[in-house]
């Protein structure tokens, strides 16, 4: 019997995934041999897929990326190999998965479990060390769980970096008979895919981590809040936590403790605001996505006026590691007060594009030149935009800053989900600080004025700036505007939209001196 792995993600979908592994079984089997054909996860080597595994004496073997004319010379190679997959001979064949750099570079905890086998079969997930969290946090008190994790450093992933123990703790101590725990899952940010690929790669870690959350706060009831464009993720996520209630790890009585936790999953809005906190909780209760003013916040009254744990995918799978392992062996990794693993996500114009799990402390710099290669163009590397649509534009000159939550805000920059977008040196500035303002104008839920019109405003100043009309004026101006977003504005939409804007100005202003896009 021959095991091969093909993945089901998005991504090896959109590249073919389903017609490659159709083609496999109906080649291989004709030609007489004895095949199991596994649907993975993706291991995050998004340059590599899709990619086919082939499991020999307990290693698993690559090839990638391959397409459906690839096909019949692989079987052929594997004919000819006798069964001895190690001395290969096929341009696509990338020796044992393990040892591929891009992989063995990293330092995998969230994602340790990512590709190795049927994200929905929950007996793998459990051979895989998977439930161990649940099961320790079962056995001690609440305050124990929170403890835990307050001890671990884990700050929320989604961007905002708050302690997560700490958001515990003030859902644990606020009176309530009723709490809630809500992920959030609506990943918008450009370059961002580690929430998805957490949940179509091992959706029992998440479902495990807001379980776990549950036991820690009070919390009986927990909702998923998943981006409406990932049907994939929503199918996979169903499959589990189906599963998750047959075996007994969610539902009533979980696994005989006498403790309850239910679980469902609903889908947002398509609004790239339903991904704050409040506006997502407007959302699912029904109502138009748009940002609550704070004070109260919603650990105190969240859904449905209840105290409420709202934390991303991320985080919440961090959760279970931590309890898995013990908050000390997870804090060993990072720096200063980043403390353990970031889901790096690299996109944009970038030769060898994916996901890079390190701990903190490792520098932008790195992770661009050594993991991505340098650009997919071959033109040096001008700008790279960490953060999503409301980070900074980073010139080379700050590549070197380590990933870390402190070092980035010290240049008014933002490590945010851990997307990273690469550009060359044929970008224009100058557009992509005005695209900055043109998104917020178009995804601002339109609570707030400085958001709302200052968006709209300083789309018309940058291309009047971009025109030369009047420009230094103009350029006092759009400071200005800034100054009033970012001061005034009620969330991070309006308030972290100056953010590019700035950095465009600081580090790239020629591109805002000319009357059209620069000649290259």
């Amino acid at each position: 019997m021959i095991n091969i792995f093909v993945p089901q993600d998005t991504t090896s979908l959109a590249l073919g995934s389903d017609e490659i592994a159709s083609l496999l079984i109906e080649s291989m089997s004709s030609r007489g041999l004895d095949v199991k054909l596994i649907r993975n996860g993706s291991r995050g080597m998004f340059w590599l897929e899709p990619l086919l595994e082939i499991e020999f004496e307990g290693d698993r073997f690559g090839f990638g990326p391959i397409t459906m004319s690839d096909v019949p010379s692989i079987i052929d190679v594997l004919e000819d190999s006798h069964s001895d997959l190690k001395n290969i001979a096929h341009p696509l064949f990338l020796g044992r998965v393990e040892n591929i750099e891009y992989l063995a570079k990293q330092q995998r905890l969230t994602f340790k479990r990512s590709g190795l086998s049927d994200p929905t079969c929950i007996n793998s997930y459990q051979s895989l060390a998977g439930f161990k969290g649940l099961t320790k946090a079962l056995s001690i008190d609440s305050q124990l769980i929170v403890d835990e994790l307050k001890n671990s450093g884990l700050r929320g992933r989604g961007g905002a970096a708050f302690p997560a123990g700490i958001k515990w703790q003030t859902v644990l101590d606020t009176p309530g008979e009723q709490k809630y725990i809500v992920c959030n899952a609506d990943e918008g940010d450009s370059g961002t895919f580690a929430d998805r690929l957490l949940m179509e790669s091992d959706p029992y870690q998440l479902i495990e981590g807001m379980t776990i959350a549950g036991l820690a706060v009070g919390a009986n009831q927990g909702y998923i809040y998943l981006r409406s464009e990932y049907p994939v993720a929503h199918k996979i996520l169903n499959h589990a936590i189906k599963e998750a209630y047959k075996a007994g790890f969610l539902g009533e009585n979980i696994r005989d403790s006498g403790k309850d936790f239910f679980l469902e999953v609903r889908l947002g809005a398509g609004a790239y605001i339903c991904g704050e906190e409040t506006s997502l909780l407007e959302s699912l209760e029904g109502k138009r996505g748009m940002v609550r003013t704070k004070p109260p916040l919603p650990a105190i009254e969240g859904l449905f006026g209840k105290p409420t744990v709202v934390n991303n995918v991320l985080t919440l799978g961090a959760a279970a590691t931590v309890l898995e392992k013990g908050s000390d062996a997870y804090k060993n990794f990072g720096m200063g007060r980043s403390r353990g693993t970031l889901a790096v996500q690299l996109a944009g114009n970038v030769k060898r594009g994916g996901l890079i799990e390190l701990a903190f402390g490792a520098t932008l710099r790195e992770v661009v030149e050594t993991f991505g290669e340098g650009t997919f163009s071959g033109r040096p590397i001008r700008a790279i935009q960490m953060g999503g649509p409301l980070g900074a534009f980073l010139p080379e000159s700050q590549w070197d800053t380590p990933l870390d939550y402190e070092a980035f805000a010290a240049l008014k920059a933002m490590i945010g989900h851990g997307g990273v977008v690469v550009f060359d040196d044929k970008a224009d500035m100058a557009a992509q600080a005005r695209f900055a303002m043109e998104f917020c104008v178009i995804e601002s839920c339109g609570k707030c004025t400085p958001c709302r019109i200052g968006s709209t405003r300083g789309v018309e100043v940058i291309d009047r700036i971009v025109a030369n009309e009047d420009r230094d004026n103009n350029l006092i101006l759009l400071h200005e505007l800034c100054d009033t977003m970012e001061l005034g504005s009620l969330c991070a939409m309006g308030g972290m939209t100056p953010f590019p804007v700035r950095s465009a100005l600081t580090h790239f202003e020629e591109d805002f001196g000319l009357n059209s896009r620069r000649d290259h």
